[in-house]
């Protein structure tokens, strides 16, 4: 069962309005009655049903942002950060719906042709479209440049070959962008990297198998194999080369996404540990063990709050344009490692009854830990950081 937050105390935050808070409470309303009471089922099913994302796209949730000409609202940012924060509230596998709507879909809006935005958007906009990006690679270090897929030009298509991995909603995606080479020659490597548009029954596409994990079970993780793939060159996104330069400036607002899933979930878990607690003080007398707990508990909410703080920061700047690449990365960085810190405290906390593996408390924690590897490795965003605050060295 969703824990229920209080809802009055997000709301007085700086970014939302009225118009964000009847979103929320719509999404909240739809996730209980159409998500909940299912969600368990598609953990052990690994995957979320295609007339879920339909539903959620029936009802309106589905990038709201887009430009009302390709079938969206124009929405804010703001619409973005509510969809993320009620999916993770019920659980972190419906995060690959903010990827759909928030990571993905962004890509073809900024850098897509015309007759690409009319192809895809509004079909992502009713869900009836699952979208995935494609960029890690089995062999593949932390470096993108790194990127062995290959997309060689030939009498007006790209012949893809390689391999992809831990991609998300990849086991079902209809469409994917796929990071790959179609400059082998390129000096340096990184100019030789492009993004390709890929339908669902492109000839030379297949799906390995469905990655079995125990976390976020239903995100449908996959690997994807490119043989001779026949491209249309018109399925090109954007320009030739350009392809490391558009994941760049995407990548703050998918690790602010990111960033605001795990500090949500780390709130639940302390919701759920606090109630917990509670409910065993009528029945255990150790009174120096709650004194304890009561200390654990301060601590965790004091970092929640810094976390939120920092956060909602952020959000206001990148609603407004601005370039803080730099503090998302630290928050990305940061927030995942401390949630990973609070779920450790909270299951100690719960003792013996948090090692259910049917308890949402045991899900949480067994979720926690993979946003620390999305989009890009701690090495990674920290030598970012490193680079951007000047502090670059090199070996």
């Amino acid at each position: 069962m969703v824990s229920t937050m209080a809802i009055n105390k997000d709301d007085s935050r700086s970014f939302l309005t009225e118009e964000h808070l009847l979103f929320k409470q719509s999404i909240r309303e739809f996730l209980a009655k159409e998500a909940v009471p299912f969600y368990d089922q598609w953990e052990k099913e690994g995957e979320i049903p295609y007339s879920f994302w339909e539903k959620v796209g029936d009802n309106g949730f589905l990038c709201p942002w887009i430009e009302v000409e390709f079938g969206g609202i124009g929405a804010n940012f703001g619409y973005s950060v509510v969809l993320a924060e009620e999916l993770e509230r019920v659980g972190s596998a419906l995060g690959g719906i903010s990827i759909h709507s928030d990571v993905v879909a962004p890509y073809i809006a900024s850098f897509g042709t015309i007759d690409q935005k009319q192809r895809y958007l509004p079909k992502f906009i009713t869900g009836e479209m699952i979208s995935a990006f494609a960029w890690t690679e089995p062999e593949m270090g932390s470096e993108l440049a790194d990127i062995q897929t290959t997309a060689i030009k030939k009498d007006g298509y790209y012949l893809l070959n390689g391999a992809k991995t831990f991609v998300t909603n990849g086991f079902k995606a209809d469409f994917m962008i796929v990071a790959c080479k179609t400059d082998l020659n390129a000096v340096p490597p990184k100019d030789g990297i492009s993004l390709l548009l890929i339908d669902k029954d492109t000839p030379g596409l297949s799906r390995g198998r469905k990655l079995s994990k125990p976390e976020q079970g239903s995100l449908g993780t996959a690997e994807l194999f490119f043989d001779d793939a026949s491209v249309p060159v018109g399925n090109l996104l954007g320009e030739e080369g350009k392809g490391l330069s558009y994941i760049m400036q995407k990548l703050q607002q998918e690790r602010l996404i990111c960033a605001i899933s795990s500090i949500m979930a780390a709130k639940d878990m302390l919701h759920l540990t606090m109630n917990f607690i509670k409910s065993q003080k009528a029945i255990d007398k150790k009174r120096s063990a709650f004194k304890n707990a009561q200390f654990t508990i301060a601590e965790i909410a004091t970092d929640i709050q810094l976390g939120r703080t920092f956060i909602d920061e952020l959000i206001c700047k990148h609603m407004t344009g601005e370039n803080i690449i730099t503090e998302v990365s630290m928050a990305k960085q940061w927030i995942t490692e401390m949630s990973k810190r609070i779920s450790d405290k909270c299951m100690q906390l719960h003792d013996r009854y948090g090692s259910m593996g049917d308890d949402k408390i045991a899900r949480r924690h067994r979720d926690i830990s993979l946003p620390t590897f999305f989009t890009g490795t701690d090495d990674t965003i920290k030598t970012l950081i490193a680079k951007n605050i000047g502090f670059l060295i090199h070996f």
